[in-house]
């Protein structure tokens, strides 16, 4: 199957899958590749930090590093749920360049992102690696950890938490709607992707080689717990929340 120019077939995965290719300008809107060259430390100039801003306003988070662990992992669900979902539907990956994908650093999915072209590259996990974590996911870390005080640990756990849930909401879904191919194609290139350099050893999968339901248990905490009425996520590192402390272990 070749990759549909609307990406249309990611709409009935819901928000975090889809992404705009059309009916909307790029306007003013800035591109992933320039919020992650930006180096101004101004809230209203700077998307990243307008981003984490927000993020920390809307959780009431007590420090502005957690706000920004909370939007790093929002963002990069949001890349591997694009990727990963159309390389598991049809076999290829849009080519998610910083470049050509513009991002509303004030908006939510799938209002967030608009990618301004749509160049078909191969599905497989080294592709997928290359696109979204070669591509994205280390400027972003650099860029957040140039203003916040986040451990490179805590980053990567991240991103493997982020592949992990959009796996398990892949999976599901095309188990509901009997499409096992699919299930086990994002199975696959998900446990491959956890295994990649940039991702070993942030967390272990607890089943037999599978993703479905909640079968990851990363190594790092990203400090939801330390948003107030937070509690700890599904595949944290801790089985209940740590004494809130600057202190505790983050990655």
């Amino acid at each position: 199957m070749d990759l549909d120019p609307d990406l249309a077939a990611l709409r009935p995965l819901g928000g975090f899958f889809v992404l705009r290719t059309e009916g909307a300008a790029a306007g003013p809107l800035p591109t992933l590749a320039q919020a992650y060259a930006d180096a101004s430390p101004d809230v209203c100039g700077n998307p990243l930090i307008f981003r984490v801003r927000k993020v920390a306003n809307a959780l009431r988070a007590p420090e502005l590093r957690v706000a920004a662990s909370v939007a790093h992992q929002g963002l990069a669900a949001r890349l591997w749920s694009v990727a990963l979902g159309c390389a598991a539907l049809s076999g290829h990956v849009p080519d998610l360049d910083a470049r050509l994908l513009h991002w509303d650093a004030d908006s939510s999915a799938p209002d967030d992102l608009w990618l301004t072209e749509v160049r078909a590259l191969p599905g497989d996990a080294a592709t997928l690696a290359d696109v979204v974590l070669r591509g994205h996911l280390e400027p972003l870390s650099a860029a957040l950890r140039a203003h916040h005080r986040l451990a490179p640990g805590l980053l990567r756990g991240n991103a493997a938490s982020a592949l992990a849930g959009a796996a398990r909401e892949l999976d599901r879904w095309a188990r509901r709607h009997g499409r096992t191919d699919t299930a086990a194609r994002a199975r696959d290139l998900a446990a491959e992707l956890l295994a990649h350099p940039l991702l070993a050893g942030t967390g272990t999968l607890t089943g037999p080689g599978t993703l479905t339901g909640p079968s990851f248990r990363r190594r790092s905490c990203c400090l939801y717990y330390r948003v107030p009425g937070g509690g700890v996520c599904g595949d944290c590192c801790f089985t209940r929340p740590p004494r809130s402390s600057p202190h505790a272990p983050s990655g």
